[in-house]
C-alpha cells in the first residue's frame, strides 16, 4: 500500500496535548507550555526529542494576550516573537517560521498551509503548536504572584499568516459586538425565531444539544471540566450558572481561562520513512479549505447561516473524495451553541447525529483555549483515527464571529496521487460576491428587530443590543434603553420581528432602539 504514496505527501506523525490544573504558584510559562506540547508530539511519534532540532518549518498559534483589545494592554512580560523563542528552546533553526493572526480558525489554517508547503517541496518536517494560559494568568494577577520567566530577551517580530483585520468595525465595537459573549447570542436568537420555537422550547433544545458534549468531556483526561451535566442543568439559571448573554447561561459559553497546549508534528512521507515512524502512526490530511464569511457582523446575509461553513465543508469533502455520510468522527467548533447549529446545518448534519458532534467535549467543557482549541481537536483526531484505521474524521475551526472558517478531513488511509489544495481565493470570491443589506450608521424612525440579545452582569440585566432594519430595509445596530423592565420583556417573549423607534443615543455615539 505504501509504494503508491508520493514522497512529497504530507502526513501527521505525532500529536501532543497538555492540560495544567495545578496551583498558580507552580504554573507553566507560555514558552514552557509550547515546549511541553511539542515534546509530547515527538514522543507520540515514537521519536527522540532531538528530532525537533531538524524542524524546517514552525507555526505557532497566536496567544489570546496578543489579540487587539483589552488583553493586549495587560502589564506583563511577553514573548515578542513566540516562534523564534520556541525554535530556540527546541534547538531548531527552521527556514520558515510564522505566528498566526487572531482567530480560532488558525490551527487548522496553519496545518493546511504547512501541508501545502510539504507537498510543494518547501518543507520536510514541521511543527504546529499553540498554548493558552489565561487560567494561571488571571490567578497570578489576582494573587500578585508576578510573571517570572514569561518573557525573554528576543525582540524580533514574527512573520504572520492569516487575515489581520479586526473582527468588528468601530461602530460595531461601540455597541458591544466586539465580545463573543455578546455577539454569538445574536445568531442564537435569530435561529430560534427562524425555526418558530418558543423561548422555553429552544432552551430545552440547547440543553439537549450540549449535554452529550459534557459526557465526552467527562471521559477526556485533557478536559478542563470533566463533569457530565444533564440538559436541564445546562440551561437552568442558578447562582453557579448565571445568565451571560441571553439566551446563554454560563454553562453554554466557551471557557477561556484555562492552561492548555497542543502540537502536531507533520512530515513528508519521505521524511516519515527516514525517521522510522511506523506507518500505523501516520494520519493524512485528505481534505481542507479556508474562507471567511462577509467580514463584519453587520454585513452578513442573515444571522442563521454561514456560506463560508457550507462552502469550506463542501470543498474539503470534495478534495477528500467522500461525502458527509462517510465520516466516522466529527468535531464541530463549539464556542457557543449557535456555532454548532449553524455548522451542522451547513454540513448537512443532524443535531442528534449518532456519531456525535465533538471528540473532545467542546469549548465550554473541554476548554476553550483562546485561538488554539482546534489544535486540540486535531491532536485528538490523530489519536482516535489510529484506533480506527481507514476511517475518516472531520474537524472545523471558526474565528471571530462565525467569520473565519477552516476545515480538515483526516484519515490513516493514504492519500492517492499528488496532494493539492485549492487556492482559498476560489471560494472567497464566491462569498465576497454575495448580496447583503445596506448598512446605515445613523438610523432614525420606525424600525424592526432582526435579532437581539440582553447582556447580563453578575448583578443581573445590564444592556440590550439590537440589530434591526429601518423603514427602507437598511440594517443598523443599536442599544436598547437600560430599563430593566424593557430588558426583561425582551427575554420573556420573542423579540425578533418586534417594532419600535430608533434614533441617536444620548451619548452621541451609539444608536438607541426603543421597542413599542
Amino acid at each position: 500500500m505504501g509504494a503508491e504514496m508520493r514522497d512529497d505527501t504530507p502526513v501527521l506523525i505525532g500529536a501532543g496535548q497538555f492540560t495544567y490544573r495545578g496551583a498558580a504558584e507552580t504554573s507553566f510559562s507560555p514558552l514552557q507550555l509550547l515546549k511541553l506540547a511539542a515534546e509530547r508530539a515527538v514522543l507520540d511519534a515514537g521519536l527522540k526529542g532531538s528530532v525537533l532540532a531538524d524542524l524546517d518549518a514552525l507555526a505557532v498559534v497566536a496567544f489570546s494576550i496578543d489579540a487587539p483589545g483589552g488583553l493586549s494592554k495587560l502589564p506583563l512580560p511577553r514573548l515578542a516573537d513566540p516562534p523564534a523563542s520556541l525554535a530556540r528552546a527546541l534547538s531548531a533553526s527552521p527556514r520558515w517560521s510564522v505566528y498566526t493572526e487572531t482567530g480560532g480558525n488558525s490551527p487548522q489554517q496553519a496545518v493546511n498551509v504547512v501541508c501545502e508547503r510539504i507537498a510543494s517541496g518547501e518543507s520536510d518536517l514541521a511543527l504546529v503548536g499553540g498554548a493558552e494560559f489565561l487560567g494561571s494568568l488571571m490567578k497570578r494577577m489576582k494573587g500578585g504572584l508576578g510573571f517570572d520567566g514569561w518573557g525573554d530577551d528576543l525582540d524580533s517580530r514574527p512573520d504572520r499568516i492569516g487575515d489581520p483585520r479586526p473582527g468588528v468595525t468601530a461602530q460595531e465595537a461601540a455597541h458591544g459586538l466586539g465580545y463573543p459573549v455578546n455577539t454569538y447570542p445574536l445568531f442564537e436568537n435569530a435561529l430560534r425565531a427562524r425555526d418558530g420555537r418558543s423561548i422555553e422550547a429552544h432552551q430545552r433544545q440547547l440543553g439537549a444539544l450540549f449535554a452529550p458534549f459534557t459526557k465526552v468531556a467527562a471521559a477526556n483526561p485533557h478536559a478542563w471540566f470533566p463533569v457530565e451535566r444533564s440538559a436541564e442543568e445546562l440551561v437552568t439559571v442558578t447562582d453557579r450558572n448565571r445568565m451571560v448573554g441571553f439566551p446563554y447561561p454560563k454553562y453554554l459559553n466557551a471557557i477561556m481561562e484555562v492552561d492548555q497546549s497542543a502540537a502536531v508534528l507533520i512530515a513528508s512521507v519521505r521524511k516519515a520513512r527516514e525517521l522510522g515512524v511506523p506507518q500505523e502512526r501516520w494520519v493524512f490530511l485528505h481534505g481542507c479549505a479556508d474562507a471567511s464569511d462577509l467580514w463584519y457582523p453587520l454585513e452578513r446575509q442573515d444571522y442563521h447561516s454561514s456560506p463560508a461553513m457550507r462552502l469550506t465543508g463542501e470543498r474539503a469533502l470534495a478534495m477528500a473524495g467522500i461525502g458527509v455520510d462517510d465520516l466516522a468522527l466529527i468535531d464541530l467548533y463549539s464556542c457557543f451553541p449557535s456555532a454548532v447549529q449553524i455548522g451542522a446545518e451547513a454540513l448537512g448534519l443532524a443535531l442528534d447525529d449518532p456519531r456525535g458532534l465533538t471528540i473532545t467535549g467542546g469549548l465550554p467543557y473541554f476548554g476553550g483555549p483562546g485561538n488554539n482549541y482546534a489544535l486540540h481537536a486535531i491532536a485528538e483526531m490523530v489519536t482516535r483515527l489510529r484506533e480506527r484505521p481507514g476511517a475518516y474524521g472531520l474537524a472545523t475551526a471558526n474565528g471571530w464571529f462565525l467569520t473565519k472558517q477552516s476545515v480538515g478531513i483526516y484519515s490513516t488511509r493514504p492519500v492517492e496521487g499528488k496532494w493539492e489544495r485549492e487556492a482559498p481565493s476560489v471560494i472567497q470570491a464566491q462569498i465576497d460576491a454575495l448580496p447583503h443589506p445596506e448598512i446605515i450608521e445613523k438610523p432614525e424612525g420606525a424600525a424592526t428587530i432582526e435579532t437581539y440579545t440582553v447582556v447580563h452582569g453578575r448583578e443581573g440585566v445590564r444592556m440590550g443590543i439590537v440589530i434591526g432594519r429601518d423603514g427602507q430595509g437598511r440594517r443598523f445596530v443599536a442599544r436598547t434603553p437600560d430599563d430593566p423592565a424593557v430588558l426583561r420583556d425582551l427575554e420573556s417573549r420573542e423579540g425578533v420581528g418586534r417594532t419600535g423607534v430608533v434614533g441617536p443615543h444620548p451619548d452621541g455615539v451609539r444608536n438607541l432602539f426603543t421597542p413599542d
